[in-house]
């Protein structure tokens, strides 16, 4: 695996462990409003960069922990959430990041802006979220029926004398990491799902 998906990969274990570590000091500790700034603008800048990289990863297994880093920056973005609204209703100001996307989307016209949450709740949670956990859904059920067509083609080549022992080692590992991944990929986008509910209810308690 080259490049930046292969390094994120191999460097996987230790950014879910400074992930979890970094989101619980986020949930547990209060935090001025330019650290939630801060927060807030890298947050935006790890789903672009994790969205740019997914774009351009030609095969799934070369970013295969893409499922472990949706969840960690679910969970950060939650924290994030429990920590506007810590700052929100305690001392009605969460930092300048949010102030400015507010008076982006409402522009001084609440109702406005009303109907603006409404449809980008209804974007993010019937289109996107629901959509694209059907779709991780899907896929691994059609990855799991295909393995066994695709054990028996490796042992059909390997019997002709295609492929070596170890061709036929390699091919068997790739396809069950496949499984594994597609199978990360439906359980997150169920956590996913539920990180659109709770950031809903959040807000509204907001």
């Amino acid at each position: 695996m080259n490049g930046l998906p292969g390094k994120i990969s191999a460097k996987g274990d230790l950014i879910v462990a400074v992930g979890v570590v970094a989101i619980l000091i986020v949930m547990t500790v209060p935090m001025p409003p330019f650290l939630l700034d801060l927060l807030l603008t890298l947050n935006i800048s790890l789903a672009l960069t994790v969205l740019l990289v997914s774009m351009y990863t030609a095969r799934p297994l070369e970013f295969s922990t893409f499922p472990s880093l949706l969840l960690v920056l679910t969970l950060f973005r939650l924290s994030l959430n429990v920590a506007s609204t810590r700052l929100i209703l305690g001392d009605a100001y969460a930092g300048r990041v949010i102030q400015a996307f507010g008076s982006f989307v409402v522009k001084g016209n609440y109702a406005l802006g009303l109907v603006i949450f409404l449809i980008l709740v209804l974007i993010n949670f019937v289109v996107i979220t629901r959509g694209a956990g059907r779709i991780a859904e899907v896929a691994a059920r059609f990855t799991l029926d295909a393995m066994p067509g695709k054990q028996m083609s490796i042992d059909a080549d390997l019997n002709a004398g295609l492929i070596d022992e170890r061709e036929a080692r390699r091919r068997r590992e790739e396809i069950a990491r496949e499984a594994d991944f597609y199978g990360a990929m439906d359980g997150a986008s169920k956590f996913v799902r539920g990180d659109a509910i709770a950031g809903l209810i959040i807000t509204a308690i907001d």
